[in-house]
């Protein structure tokens, strides 16, 4: 969004003006030094002290720190904000679009939303910092997009990295645009009229009819399904409490029965020899 369409001719970069209390602002030309300077147009814009203001919105976009000012400069006022796409809506001016309360694209106007890029001379460091910046930049304007027209910022980056262009109706089925209005064809002809001023070749297609048709509404990755969980049913009766099984009695072990004169200890032969002595005195003792 920080290339320059070159155009064939200059003209007036916006215009303000205010009839009988309904204030239209035309914005017809680039985004940036070259065309709408972002402080000039919020100093005039904060002047405008009407409900209503209706933007007439041609450009091929610019600056993309500039475009944001008039971004915020538009959605900030306190009047009721109504974007007409007249013919282009392209690159940053898409986003300067995103500001309207209502916005409406005019039979046979486009829009187109791609990443940010720029120009950068210096060293690897120097570089790595404005691709740093560049995706930053990129990243903000997907947010725009996906707030404004529904998705997720991670959608909006795939068709900005795909340059995506929109007709009419496929800006108002993607959500970045409210309404088509069809013109008599006098209008339609002052729109086409428009449209050949500027010089596409600098983006990767010259237009809408030179793109492929935009992925809209494109469904998320499914999330993964987890079983829901089954509660037992509410009764009044007592619950069942099951007696532990016991444990089977442990069948005889045949070898120790076999083995077990082994393990006795051996006869004392002393006591053998004494035993009739301790049995007969037993046998025979009487209480004095």
């Amino acid at each position: 969004m920080d290339l320059k369409a070159s155009i064939a001719e200059r003209r007036d970069w916006y215009r303000i003006t205010n009839n009988a209390g309904a204030v239209t602002v035309d914005i017809f030309d680039e985004i940036g030094f070259w065309g709408v300077n972002a402080a000039n147009f919020q100093r005039e814009l904060a002047q405008v002290n009407a409900s209503e203001i209706t933007v007439n919105l041609s450009s091929p976009g610019g600056e993309i720190f500039e475009g944001i000012a008039i971004y915020n400069a538009l959605r900030s006022h306190p009047a009721n904000v109504t974007i007409r796409v007249s013919a282009l809506a392209a690159s940053i001016a898409s986003v300067i679009a995103q500001a309207g309360d209502r916005i409406v694209m005019l039979s046979g106007s486009q829009m187109m939303v791609h990443e940010g890029a720029g120009l950068c001379m210096g060293n690897a460091a120097e570089m790595q910092q404005m691709a740093e910046l560049l995706d930053r930049q990129s990243a903000n304007i997907a947010a725009i997009y996906a707030e404004r027209a529904g998705g997720t910022p991670e959608q909006w980056r795939e068709r900005m990295l795909a340059e995506t262009w929109f007709n009419a109706d496929e800006a108002v089925a993607s959500g970045l645009a409210d309404e088509v209005e069809t013109l008599p064809r006098k209008g339609e002809q002052a729109d086409e009229q428009v449209t050949a001023q500027w010089d596409l070749s600098v983006f990767n297609y010259a237009g809408r009819a030179a793109a492929p048709a935009p992925l809209i509404n494109a469904t998320p990755a499914a999330e993964p399904v987890t079983e829901p969980k089954v509660e037992a049913p509410l009764t009044n009766e007592a619950p069942v409490i099951e007696e532990p099984t016991p444990d089977p009695e442990p069948e005889p072990d045949c070898w120790d029965s076999l083995t077990a004169h082994l393990t006795q200890p051996a006869p004392d032969p002393w006591a053998g020899l004494v035993a009739h002595l301790t049995s007969s005195s037993a046998a025979t003792s009487t209480p004095a």
